[in-house]
């Protein structure tokens, strides 16, 4: 079986950067998807679930 993909752990300050793009809604709709996939992944999800 493959092991699934998951990002780093992230560090406070990513956190806090990736936390404050999806709170602003950022104006780059992609930059504010690609903040949400990380912060889902780094919770601990799953692709199927994050998609």
């Amino acid at each position: 079986m493959v092991e699934p993909v998951r990002v780093r752990r992230l560090t406070d300050q990513e956190g806090q950067k990736l936390q404050q793009i999806v709170r602003r809604g950022s104006t780059s709709s992609v930059r504010y998807r690609r903040a949400m996939m990380l912060l889902a992944s780094a919770d601990g999800n799953r692709v199927p679930v994050i998609a």
